[in-house]
């Protein structure tokens, strides 16, 4: 099955599993409002969020990356049915009052460890702001709300991804190639912001971005039902909701920081927007004026005039086979860690081109393990992201519960022999990207419901974006980045 769950050698097995876990769920509920409070307590809480997410974020991957519209189908119902029964458990008086008790004594809460204490706030923070403190028809209300919040978002990511179709007669002959072809039709999934002809870029963004009155009253929907959970729950507005327990904290520290940042970039921006409108009008002197699909495509040439080096010339140095022993030496010398290919079982994995690394640590052993899905395939989002597939945590018979994350990459397949190579900016996303992978590795916790990238939101970048730094440092990028031809 799907990363070796049994259930899951077939569609219906979503079914299977689902109950299962709302079955545990259930048994968890009632061990938690039965158990005197103490450090157990916190435990429970964390067993219950554990069998829900164990479902729920492998599910939560399998709907947007699997071929099968079956499987696709039925783990968007597994995400559906659990994300309800959550919300559902985040406005339980009873069992909100179990973890109440706890934290309402203060000798029990002094003789815990910082970290059960710390996990018990967190469990309480999420009944505080999914309403717990409301009469029963308003929490009910708020539950209706978050389900249907998460079904709005849902439709709009997957909309997002839909390539828009178009005549293939309305577009000149000699740029109809760049497209993929459907009948009589051309998609259109992307921008091709790198393409050096100014008409496939007017094209593109024109036609990708067309309006969609689908997606509009979608996305009008999914703000207004967060601005009225927001202030049912007691919000100025869902910033405000969305914000507590960040880094930044709220909305107002957020504007500070993006008026300052504005306000630093907007000189070197005007300067590059006038090199920009020089640049075209020099390529292209018949339409010098600087449009937006224009931006991506001459910042590059500007950045690629000023460095004297052209993007292009870089791609042959990062095969995705140096990329990667590139990175397995960083974290061997960083960290004592190395990434072993693995063998998959029959059934194991969702396309044949999926790799299965194992995290391998020099003194601790085996950490996790994390499966790559790098390339692309029709039905694939175009996105780069790092799915937590199960959360590392320590189980009640002493073995640590070994987290497994998905690395999701767009990059082409290698064509004519050569092997897969890599932009300067496929390589950035993929070391970023990796950097998420190694916090589920490391952030090792007792409680899953803190493991890894389960902390705020905004942290959760820092380090992914650690990583970036190495990624653009010659002195790591020297150590692998080789020719796949010469060597050089």
């Amino acid at each position: 099955g799907l990363f070796g769950v049994p259930e899951l050698s077939c569609p219906e097995g979503f079914q299977e599993a689902q109950d299962k876990a709302l079955q545990e769920s259930e048994q968890l509920v009632q061990k938690a409002c039965s158990t005197p409070p103490g450090p157990e307590t916190v435990m429970i809480f964390d067993q219950l969020s554990d069998s829900l997410c164990r479902v729920a974020d492998l599910a939560d991957f399998v709907k947007v990356a699997h071929p099968d519209f079956a499987f696709r189908e039925a783990a968007e119902e597994a995400c559906r049915n659990i994300g309800t029964v959550v919300e559902k458990l985040n406005t339980d008086v009873d069992l909100c009052q179990s973890l109440r008790r706890l934290l309402a004594d203060e000798t029990l809460m002094s003789s815990l460890d910082p970290e059960t204490r710390r996990v018990a706030e967190l469990f309480m923070f999420d009944f505080e702001i999914s309403g717990i403190h409301l009469d029963e028809e308003k929490r009910k209300k708020a539950v209706d709300l978050n389900v249907r919040i998460l079904d709005l978002c849902n439709e709009f990511l997957i909309g997002t991804h839909i390539p828009n179709k178009i005549d293939k007669h309305v577009l000149p002959e000699h740029i109809r190639y760049n497209f993929t072809a459907e009948g009589n039709y051309l998609q259109v999934a992307g921008l091709h912001a790198d393409c050096p002809d100014d008409l496939v870029r007017e094209a593109a963004y024109k036609i990708f971005l067309h309006s969609n009155s689908q997606q509009l009253a979608r996305l009008e929907e999914l703000l207004v039902s967060r601005n009225s959970l927001a202030q049912l729950v007691g919000y100025d507005t869902f910033a405000h909701r969305a914000l507590q327990g960040t880094m930044a904290k709220n909305p107002e520290t957020v504007r500070q920081f993006l008026d300052k940042l504005s306000e630093q970039l907007s000189k070197r921006t005007q300067k590059d927007f006038e090199m920009m409108t020089k640049m075209k009008m020099k390529l292209n002197p018949h339409n010098s004026m600087l449009m937006p699909w224009d931006h991506p495509y001459y910042s590059g040439v500007l950045r690629a005039e000023r460095y004297n080096i052209d993007p292009g010339l870089y791609c042959p140095f990062f095969s995705l086979g140096a990329c990667m022993e590139g990175l397995n030496s960083l974290f061997s010398q960083l960290l004592g860690i190395s990434l072993y290919a693995e063998q998959t079982k029959r059934g194991e994995i969702w396309s044949e081109d999926v790799r299965k690394l194992a995290v391998v640590h020099e003194t601790e052993g085996l950490l996790g393990y994390i499966y790559c899905d790098f390339f692309q395939r029709p039905d694939k989002p175009h996105q780069d992201c790092h799915f937590t597939v199960r959360g590392g945590r320590l189980k009640e018979d002493g073995e640590y519960q070994l987290p497994v994350v998905v690395l999701m990459l767009s990059l082409p397949n290698s064509a004519r022999g050569a092997p897969t190579l890599l932009s300067p900016g496929m390589m950035e996303n993929l070391f970023h990207e990796m950097g998420h992978a190694m916090h589920s590795m490391l952030g090792r916790t007792r409680y899953q419901h803190v493991t890894g990238t389960r902390c705020a939101t905004d942290f959760a970048e820092v380090p992914s974006i650690l990583m970036e730094y190495f990624a653009n440092d010659y002195r790591v990028v020297n150590q692998f980045a080789r020719h796949y031809k010469t060597g050089q």
